[in-house]
């Protein structure tokens, strides 16, 4: 029998999907599973996205360009420039998701061993992009005594090696929820300069900033015209995770036309897809502020019922839909197969990822978890119910 690739060996499975065969066995048992372990909201998708779907009228679904439809990256652009994001549709490679637009940033600008820091916990698939296209994590490690901030710049300086390459940050972030400030980002402007690095900046929770709070584009920062690279998408913005359509930003001309060469590779992105996209750039505001002040009070609502657990302590997040809450267990991959495998309350159970695989550096994690505050308030109350009596009960209760 043929051996599998050590690549293929060593590719790591997502912490947030691994356990979906215990979901289906506990589901199969007739338990009502709540889905708090990834961020697929429970948001109705524009109805302007929907229509333009429903009333498409061409004879033949084509390729589009391998940078995408002109029309949508020329009112991308244009919506960028309304938030003062200043880029030419030149500028924009609308990806396969904001993963595709990960992966290319990486393949153009490192070469298989070179180096990335990322402040962990981070959304668990950078591991995965680094792993399939030979870059090395590099992490520094945020802490949830102080709501996950940014490490200090020394520590951030000391993880700096010759063939350190980039940073990638996620702001605001996926797992934690903190949002990067203007202050921190122009320290890491800095740094990137001093060691002529990349600066790649995954900002597709852009519009999930809570308490008064702004989000500050990395596109924003003096000096980075040929360092800085934008990643978004519009899976959160329009709760449209199954379009399948990002954005790779930036610019840098030599990197736009190295991307380009991988987008050319996989042909275009989905022309469907970007039928929505386009479409969702017409979504009325009323639309978003009706889904901030929901997710505003998803938050409020789980992170008080949360902190009120005896032995579980959930920082405020400032930004997304996520929280990495502690627990007083033993094993957070343990405790979370435990859960759908051994545990039910009233027939019902929760989902969470373990925070195992939100972290490069081993052992850490063990003790936490990440939720997605993503289902309507009743969901949520019943689902932090059935968490507060599954540790009543946990035999690796600590």
């Amino acid at each position: 029998m043929p051996s599998i690739s050590v690549r293929g060996k060593q590719m790591p499975a997502s912490p947030i999907r691994k356990l979906v065969p215990y979901a289906e066995a506990a589901k199969n048992r007739g338990i009502i599973v709540y889905h708090l372990n990834i961020g697929q909201p429970d948001i109705k998708t524009p109805e302007v996205a929907l229509d333009a779907i429903r009333h498409f009228d061409g004879k033949v679904i084509e390729y589009s360009h391998s940078a995408g439809n002109e029309s949508y990256r020329k009112a991308l652009a244009q919506s960028y420039r309304s938030i003062g994001i200043n880029v030419d549709h030149k500028e924009i490679i609308i990806t396969t998701g904001g993963s595709e637009a990960i992966s290319f940033a990486m393949l153009s600008c490192l070469n298989p061993g070179d180096e990335v820091i990322i402040p962990e916990p981070f959304y668990t698939n950078y591991n995965g992009f680094a792993q399939a296209t030979g870059v090395v994590v590099k992490p520094i490690t945020s802490n949830i005594e102080n709501g996950f901030a940014l490490p200090a710049m020394s520590e951030l300086e000391k993880a700096i090696t010759p063939l350190t390459k980039a940073i990638l940050v996620c702001n605001p972030n996926n797992p934690t929820g903190y949002l990067y400030s203007r202050a921190e980002l122009e320290q890491l402007r800095d740094i990137v300069l001093k060691h002529d690095l990349f600066l790649f900046a995954d900002e597709v929770y852009r519009e999930f900033c809570y308490d008064g709070q702004e989000h500050y584009s990395v596109m924003k920062l003096e000096g980075l015209e040929n360092h800085a690279v934008m990643v978004d998408s519009v899976s959160k913005r329009y709760s449209e995770c199954g379009v399948r359509i990002g954005a790779l930003v930036t610019h840098n001309k030599e990197l736009l036309a190295t991307a380009l060469k991988y987008a050319q590779a996989r042909l275009s992105p989905p022309s469907l897809g970007q039928v929505a996209g386009e479409a969702s750039l017409q979504t009325p505001k009323a639309y978003f502020t009706e889904v901030y002040d929901e997710y505003i009070d998803r938050r409020n609502f789980v992170i008080d019922a949360l902190n009120k657990i005896p032995g579980v302590y959930a920082p405020n997040p400032k930004g997304a839909f996520y929280a990495i809450i502690r627990l007083p267990i033993d094993n957070a991959d343990r405790f979370c197969q435990w859960l759908l495998e051994d545990f039910n309350y009233e027939n019902q159970t929760v989902m969470l990822a373990p925070a195992t695989g939100f972290y490069a550096t081993p052992g850490l994690g063990l003790n936490e978890a990440r939720i997605a505050y993503v289902l309507k308030i009743d969901d949520l109350r019943k689902a932090i119910k059935c968490l507060e009596e599954a540790l009543k009960v946990y035999p690796g209760r600590k």
